[in-house]
């Protein structure tokens, strides 16, 4: 069984959390299936507002789907979270790939 279809039997199956659902999300970003990838990755940060590691993945599945306001969104909001967790990597990472982001798109 393939991740994707091994990820959704488990939702089907009752069990949803932060966890699953990043793991979803990343399997399908990973199939550059990116829209399909931010409806999960939505829920896994609505889950636990504190997983910065979900909010980057966000960010990038955001852009990756063309939505760069809604990736810059989400590095910020990882940006919080990570400051709050004192994730000192992942916040330095988000703030990265924010400046890119403004950067390539003139602001």
């Amino acid at each position: 069984m393939d991740p994707i279809a091994s990820f959704e039997s488990m939702l089907d199956g009752g069990r949803d959390d932060s966890l699953l659902r990043f793991s979803l999300g990343n399997a399908l970003l990973a199939e550059k299936r990116a829209a399909e990838a931010v409806v999960h990755l939505l829920m896994a940060v609505e889950h636990d507002p504190g997983y910065s590691a979900a909010w980057k993945l966000l960010g990038k599945a955001q852009l990756a789907a063309g939505n760069e306001a809604a990736a810059a969104d989400a590095y910020r909001a990882g940006i919080d979270a990570a400051r709050s967790n004192g994730d000192q990597q992942a916040m330095k990472e988000m703030q990265v790939f924010l400046r890119r982001l403004k950067k390539d798109s003139g602001n």
